[in-house]
């Protein structure tokens, strides 16, 4: 029986330290490994949360064997991992060279997705520079366009919206500041390119009612009446219509459409349909 028990000890710690072994680093030089092997090592990098040595890993498939498929299951793991560690820049370098050398294969969405993600997942860390987001739509649209039939599509579509929002958002935070301090006209001009440029946003009943506030603030009724009307016509149910009436109301003016500035031009486009 001590025999027996000793012999069952033995196979317990062989096969323990075998698993071990598994988990621990390449104790041979890297070039030994199959492209398969190496590509295990990178998975196995992945599931212990190590994302930045997986995509080592992954590299050292396109180096070492760049001409298989495995190199190229790589390259896309690789532009993976490296988005996992929130390494944007190198997530994107992978996810592009994975699109200019494969770009009919199928995974060729999944890596405009990374290199769209590697600009959008930064948006709320650029402050007032926009210019990753511009980049964020940018790919994003090249992404609804050249891949509409790809799962990615829908989530595309929604987030480009919401980066489209964003955008909208910081102008109406300049213009906000604008509004605080008394610069009527710089406010203006910010309310206007939210109206103008994204309508289809959020933002824009707020910066209807902006520009209200700003035009009866300069004493420019017939551009506050004009601004109160494209509000009254198209956001209706909102709050921000209501306390449009109020403001008005306030200085003895109602919503009206008489004018020929840029508001009738965008009440002509918004109400009417008449883009002249």
């Amino acid at each position: 029986m001590r025999f027996r028990h000793s012999i069952l000890l033995w196979i317990f710690a062989t096969i323990a330290v075998g698993c071990s072994q598994l988990k621990k680093e390449p104790t041979t030089p890297i070039e030994s490994y199959s492209a398969k092997e190496i590509y295990d090592l990178g998975e196995m990098k992945l599931n212990d949360m190590l994302h930045e040595e997986a995509a080592e890993y992954f590299g050292e498939i396109e180096r070492l064997y760049p001409y298989s498929q495995w190199a190229k299951r790589g390259l896309i793991m690789q532009a993976f991992s490296f988005h996992k560690a929130m390494n944007y820049a190198d997530s994107r370098s992978s996810a592009q060279r994975y699109i200019e050398f494969h770009p009919a294969s199928e995974d060729a969405a999944y890596a405009q997705y990374i290199l769209a993600l590697s600009y959008y997942d930064q948006i709320a860390e650029v402050g007032r520079d926009q210019n990753l987001t511009l980049k964020a739509l940018q790919e994003l649209r090249l992404l609804i366009e050249r891949y509409p039939e790809s799962e990615y599509d829908a989530e595309a579509k929604i987030k480009f919206d919401l980066a489209f929002d964003y955008l909208a958002a910081k102008e109406m935070e300049v213009g906000r500041y604008y509004l605080q301090k008394g610069y009527y006209t710089s406010a203006i001009n910010r309310f206007r390119i939210v109206v103008q440029d994204f309508q289809t946003t959020s933002q824009t009943p707020e910066a209807l009612y902006r520009l209200v506030e700003s035009y009866l603030s300069l004493g420019l009724k017939v551009e506050a009446q004009l601004a109160g009307a494209v509000l009254a016509s198209q956001y209706t149910s909102t709050d921000w219509h209501n306390q449009s009436v109020i403001l008005l109301s306030g200085s003895g003016l109602t919503p009206n459409t008489k004018g020929n500035n840029w508001l009738a031009r965008i009440y002509r486009q918004m109400i009417k349909g008449q883009w002249l």
